[in-house]
C-alpha cells in the first residue's frame, strides 16, 4: 500500500519560522532591558506621586535604602553621611568653574526610609548650592 500526502507545505515556510522566533526574542530583550536604562542606580521602592519631572543632565543621584539600618549610596557606592557631604562639596567646585547655573541632587529614597535622613541629606545639598529633587514613581490608577 502506497501512502500519499494530501497536504503540501511550501518550502519557504520552514525558513520563516526561525526568523519569527528570533524577532520575538529581540523584542523581549529590548522590552526587558529598557527598564534598566531608564533608572540608573540602586533599585528602591519609591513612594507614588501624580507629578512627574523631566530628567536633569548631570544630576547627582543619591539612593537611600531602608533596611533595618538605612544605607546611603552615591554613584552606586555605599557611603557614610560625612563622605556624601565631602563628595558633594568636591563636586560643587568644578561645576561652579564650568559656568553651569543649576546643580541638582536627585534623592531616591525607599518609601520606608526614616524622614530625618532625607531631611539631613536635603539640608546638606541645599547648603552646598544644589537644588534637590525627590524621586517618586508614577501613581497607580
Amino acid at each position: 500500500m502506497k501512502l500519499t500526502r494530501t497536504l503540501h507545505f511550501p518550502a519557504w515556510l520552514f525558513n520563516v519560522i526561525p526568523l519569527v522566533n528570533v524577532m520575538f526574542l529581540v523584542v523581549i530583550f529590548f522590552a526587558i532591558s529598557s527598564r534598566f536604562v531608564l533608572q540608573p542606580g540602586l533599585a528602591v521602592t519609591l513612594p507614588a506621586s501624580s507629578f512627574t519631572l523631566e530628567p536633569h543632565e548631570g544630576a547627582q543621584i543619591v539612593s537611600i535604602t531602608s533596611s533595618p539600618v538605612p544605607a546611603i549610596y552615591h554613584h552606586d557606592q555605599r557611603v557614610t553621611f560625612e563622605e556624601l557631604r565631602q563628595r558633594l562639596d568636591q563636586l560643587s567646585h568644578p561645576v561652579a568653574k564650568s559656568g553651569l547655573k543649576e546643580r541638582f541632587v536627585i534623592i531616591k529614597a525607599d518609601k520606608d526610609t526614616p524622614y530625618d535622613i532625607i531631611v539631613q541629606i536635603t539640608d546638606t545639598a541645599l547648603n552646598l548650592g544644589f537644588k534637590v529633587i525627590l524621586a517618586t514613581s508614577a501613581e497607580h490608577r
